[in-house]
């Protein structure tokens, strides 16, 4: 794996890391939804995360990220249609998705150290 690589992929996990945070005290989707500044946290990681995974996508265009392509969409759709971002969709996201790709990249991070 490249040292760029596992950087946007330590990325990634630090995103992540820190939209579970943000959520961690009061994970209520009514306290995300009328909280314009935890939405805009929340939706800054995932335009980073985005970005991330476009820039493995550029270098190796079939990394094993499931969904990255979506990925990369939904960043593109944060950022250049940030007037129609559904918090709906952004919070089925945060709990349905994250965790999966949480898991991904640490097998993917734990699998490099291993070799």
């Amino acid at each position: 794996m490249s040292k760029k690589i596992r950087k946007w992929l330590l990325d990634i996990s630090k995103s992540v890391e820190a939209i579970q945070s943000f959520l961690s005290e009061d994970p209520d989707f009514e306290h995300y939804k009328n909280n314009l500044m935890l939405r805009r946290a929340v939706e800054r990681e995932l335009e980073i995360l985005g970005e991330a995974v476009n820039r493995i996508l550029k270098q190796e265009p079939n990394y094993p990220i499931t969904d990255a392509r979506r990925i990369v969409n939904l960043r593109n759709h944060i950022i250049h249609k940030y007037d129609n971002v559904s918090d709906e969709i952004i919070w089925g996201i945060i709990h349905k998705n994250l965790p999966v790709l949480k898991s991904e990249i640490e097998a993917i991070l734990q699998k490099e150290e291993e070799e």
